[in-house]
Order: structure tokens, then sequence, then C-alpha cells
């Protein structure tokens, strides 16, 4: 069942031209991801999509299924800043969701009368299944003040409400813009598995590309005006993709020489033409079009000649900041050396980015001191872009910094030409930055940073509104970038493609150093939970406070026995399908198939091992 088709649909903002005549049908169970870069129309996609803005083109077309209901996440969510949390969060025309709110209103409000007619209610529509999934969204989604006004809320926290309000909701078609922002590296990974398992339809913008791997079986790429569809998931997007654009080289090489041939008989023509050989100048004038078009690789290739990086660089000496009865961090030591790469990772609110400004001296510590070195330049990205003149051209605002960036050899960068490198071509750096989508402001914001050629770059959620073919541009950059690095970032990807050690910020002034990836420190954070259980800790009690210890019943202790086997053969086939996505022959029918089973396996093993954990308890 198709419940979207798009046919023909143009779309121009100014004299910039969006969509040029693409089709698209999103059909159920769908789960499919839009990639384009920043100020393309991702944005403007969406909305066409959610029916909130209207398609151009005198044979566009847009058919959306009878009788299904959509649930759009924006950027900027649309709330009721009068209402609470709570009244937020349940605003649903579903009757199930509608009781279970009255319920918690009236619990809420410890109003005894309100609360055994809710009961009542809940009880006859059967929702106390409903109950158990909407606690569980707010949980995870650490929704959690119900009775705060939204008005006081900060902008992520907004974006959570929104998020869990949809998922709550259960619309049949979920439409979703940059769902990973503001979540916390738990949350990420919460969504991914909510959605990689959900029957239900997805279209979606992210930057998040381990989500795009696991959750999406369709990727369509929005490229100057034209939309490009790949069937599977991220790996299998970047091997088309390149295939692709090898295609298109081709041609352009095909063509570049008929232009040369048709350009020579052009100009032998006399001025008077006749018929056929005006046909033949006007073939010509289309051979030109095709033959002037470029085909960006989007790389980054530079040796850049940073300032020199002294014996002492950055030194944190016992290092401890509360605010009131909040601890920051406690006892902090570490001494940075050349070269390295760290990340700073945590939930949201534990004070990642105080504990930033503690090093850089921005925030005095309490106790303890940070010692930085006289050779130390910071560059400091943040996620504030009041910096920003909305009154400059875009080239404007990077000479503002500095005219070039030294490379070795004597060499230079221009301020244009790393614009050009960070897609900004030159008819684009002369727009001013007030035109600017958010993506690209943000871009434009790095930017300044790196002009600076700090030789210790620190990046707070540089992530955040990149599009990916800027992330794949930046990480070319800072994988050759000769400085020290530390980054916060909710991107695991990023994370694991820039770093290899890294500090976890616990809270409560608590903290973890770990040498490796994020996704190394999840793994071992798994292995303890499973030691953990395989070897229950045994207190010592006096006799007489002992208590009988459960046991396990006889299906129980059966289905502990197999638990294990049946993990065992999920992992095998695990790696059986990964061992496949690496066949490049395989066609892209079977890649969706084999991702659908993925996401099915990876929950079962969850699921498993969490249901062998519990048994583990009474062995």
């Amino acid at each position: 069942m198709n419940y979207l088709t798009l046919e023909n649909i143009n779309k121009s903002f100014g004299e910039k031209l969006l969509f040029n005549s693409i089709n698209l049908t999103i059909a159920k169970s769908q789960k499919i991801a839009l990639i384009a870069k920043n100020g393309t129309g991702k944005t403007t996609l969406l909305r066409v999509i959610a029916g909130e803005e209207a398609p151009e083109g005198e044979q566009a077309k847009l058919i959306t299924a009878k009788n299904i209901r959509v649930g759009y996440l924006k950027q900027d969510p649309d709330l009721d800043n009068s209402a609470t949390v709570l009244e937020a969060a349940l605003d649903s025309e579903n009757k199930q969701v509608q009781a279970i709110k009255e319920l918690e209103l009236a619990t809420l409000l410890d109003k005894h009368d309100q609360i055994q007619a809710a009961i009542e209610k809940v009880d006859n529509l059967k929702a106390w299944d409903i109950e158990a999934r909407i606690k569980e969204i707010l949980g995870k989604l650490k929704v959690s003040n119900f009775k705060q006004k939204v008005e006081t809320l900060s902008g992520g926290q907004k974006k959570r409400l929104a998020l869990a309000k949809i998922l709550i909701d259960e619309p049949d078609f979920l439409i979703l813009d940059e769902p990973t922002n503001h979540l916390d590296l738990d949350m990420i990974e919460w969504l991914e598995g909510f959605l990689s398992t959900q029957s239900l339809t997805l279209f979606m913008v992210t930057h998040d590309r381990y989500f795009l791997e696991r959750v999406c079986n369709e990727i369509v790429e929005l490229d100057d005006g034209n939309l490009y569809t790949y069937r599977g998931n991220y790996s299998d997007y970047l091997e088309k993709k390149s295939a692709r654009v090898a295609n298109e080289k081709a041609n352009l090489e095909k063509t570049k020489k008929l232009y040369k041939k048709e350009l020579a008989w052009v100009r032998r023509q006399p001025q008077a033409r006749g018929t056929k050989a005006k046909s033949r100048v006007d073939k010509f004038y289309e051979i030109e079009s095709k033959a002037k078009k470029q085909i960006s690789d989007d790389e980054v290739t530079m040796q850049i000649d940073m300032a020199r990086l002294g014996g002492k660089i950055l030194e944190a000496h016992n290092v401890g900041k509360s605010f009131d009865d909040l601890d920051i961090i406690k006892g902090f030591t570490y001494k940075f050396k050349k070269g390295e790469r760290v990340g700073l990772a945590g939930p949201n609110g534990v004070g990642k980015t105080t504990f930033i400004k503690l090093l850089t001296q921005e925030v005095k510590p309490d106790t303890g001191k940070v010692v930085v070195g006289d050779t130390v330049v910071f560059g400091h990205y943040t996620q504030d872009n009041k910096s920003l003149n909305e009154d400059h051209r875009v080239i404007e605002s990077i000479r503002e910094i500095a005219e070039y960036i030294p490379l070795k050899k004597g060499k230079k960068l221009t301020a244009e030409s790393l614009l050009e490198r960070f897609l900004f071509p030159r008819s684009h750096q002369q727009v001013y930055v007030s035109q600017l989508s958010g993506g690209e402001k943000r871009r434009l914001l790095l930017l300044r940073v790196l002009m600076k050629n700090p030789n210790f770059l620190i990046l707070d959620e540089p992530t955040n509104d990149l599009d990916i073919l800027t992330l794949n541009v930046l990480e070319d950059f800072l994988q050759s970038y000769p400085g020290c690095l530390l980054v916060i970032s909710h991107d695991r990807f990023f994370m694991d493609k820039l770093v290899d050690h890294l500090f976890i910020l616990k809270g409560g002034g608590e903290y973890k150093d770990f040498n490796g990836s994020y996704s190394e420190y999840k793994q071992s954070l798994r292995a303890q939970t499973s030691s953990k259980a395989k070897k229950p800790k045994v207190e010592e009690a006096p006799v007489e406070e002992q208590t009988e210890k459960r046991k396990l019943n006889y299906h129980e202790k059966k289905e502990y026995s197999n638990l294990e086997d049946e993990i065992a053969k999920l992992e095998k086939r695990k790696k059986e399908i990964e061992t496949l996505f690496m066949d490049t022959t395989i066609s892209g029918d079977k890649i969706t198939e084999l991702s659908q089973e993925l996401g099915t396996i990876q929950k079962s093993i969850e699921e498993k091992e969490d249901r062998w954990l519990e048994l583990a308890e009474f062995i």
C-alpha cells in the first residue's frame, strides 16, 4: 500500500531551484532517509510531504492515502506553551492515550475521586499496555517534570517532548526532521532500537550515520535539484553513490570531447544558417550545458602549517567544580599530549560544556588548577551563533578572522578556497549570512574557528545541523589535523572515526577515563554486565537476617539452559548477515531483506540477554 506519492514536483526559492520535477513513492513499512547538503531543500521537501507547503509545477501531484495519521517532528516543534509537560506529551486523539492522560493528571493532582473513575476507564479501554509504553517513552527521553510549563523549557527539552508526543501518539506515517538532535547517546541508542524494530512507516532527515545504517532500508539523495534513490542502508548508499558518480564522470568526459568537436564546427559556420544548421547549433548549447557541469568529490586534502606546540600543552591538577548542590567534576587530573584525540561523553545536563570551559580557563575551578602551555592556541567551536554578523556576506565573515591559512612548503589556503572545500561555491560566498539555512550558519561558524589556525581544537557538538556530506568533509579535514582535538558529540560514527580516548562524565562529579573508542566503551560495559550476572555477589549476613532465596522452577531452569544456545545461534546468524553485506554482487532487494532480518535479530538478542540476566539472579 502506498502511503504517499509525489509526481513532477518543482520548488524554487527566489532564483534558486530546489526540486526539478522530482518523483517519490513511500509505501507502508518503508523506512526512508533523505540526504542532501544544507540549504538545498531538505526541510522544504519534508514540509511538502507533510502537506504544510504546496508543491509547484503544472503537472505536480501529491497523493496521500486516505485515513492515515501522519506525525511530523519539526526542528522547531509546535507545542502549546501554556500547557504542562504532561498535557503536551499526552495531547492525542487516541482514546486510550486520553484515558491514561486523565489518570496521570488525576494522580498528579491527587484527586482521589477522579483517580478511581480514570482507572475504570483505562480498564474498559484495555489501555494498561499503552500506559507501560507511555512510561517507557517518557522515561527513556527523560521527560519527567510533568507539572512544568512548556514555555519554560529549553529548545532541546521541547524537541524531546515533541518526539515523545509523536511516538506516544503512534501515527501510521512518521516524518522526522533530525530526531537525534538534543538527545544524549543513551537516548539515541534507545530510539534507534525503537524505530528499527517497529513495523512503522518512516521518512526522516538525520546526520547520524549509525542510525541510517541500522534503521533505514532505503535512502534518497537530493542533489542539484534531482532525487536519487538507493535501496538498502547507509553502507549501500555509499557504495551505490560511488558507482553513480564514477559513471557520471565517464559520461562527462565523453560529453566534453563531443563539446570540443561541436564547438569547432560552430565556429566554422557563417552567420546565416539554414534549418539543419540551426538545429545543430541548438544541440551544441545543450551539450555545452552538460559539458560545463561540475562533479565534486567533496574531499579535503591539505597539510596545515600549524603553530608549534611546546612540551607543556594542557594540564589539569585535581580539578573540582560544583554549582550549589550540583557536582560537575571532582579530582580530575590529566596531562594532554601532542596530537591527542579525546572525546567527552555523558548524559545531557551532566556538565560537559562546563567541563570544557574549565579546561579553557573560561570558568575557574573550586579546587585544583588548570595550566595552559604558552604555545597553545585554542580554537573553540560552540553551539552559540551570536558571533555571526547577519549583515555580512559569507566571504566577509571568514576574512574578518583571516585572509588565509598557512600550509606546508610556504603555500597558503585562502578564505575563498577554504569555503569551497567546505561546500560554499564561489557564487554562494557573496550571499548574506542572514540568507543562510541553520546548517549553513553552523558550517560558517566552524570555518571561522578553523580560520584562526588553532593547535588545540575543541568542538562542542559540531555535528548538530550539519548534513552528511559536510560531515564527511569535516572528518577528512580532522583526520589530517596535526594538533590536539577534544570533541563533545552525540554522533557515535563521528566519535568512533576521530577519537581513541574518552572521558565519560557520569554525574555527581564522577568520571571514567577510558582508552579506546566509544563503541569499544559500550562493548566493555556489556561485557562487565554479563560478567557480573555470571558471578552474582554473595553478601554475608547474620543467620537470623538471612531469608530464603527464591529458586528457579523446572520451566525456568529449562529456559535458562536454552537461552545461551539461542543467543549463540542468533549471534552466529548476525555475523553471517554482516559478512553477506560485504558481497558487492548482492541485489538491493536482498540487502533490504537482510537489513530487516538483522534488526529483528538484534532486538531478539537484547531481549534474550535481558531475560538471561534476570534468571541468572536466582542461580
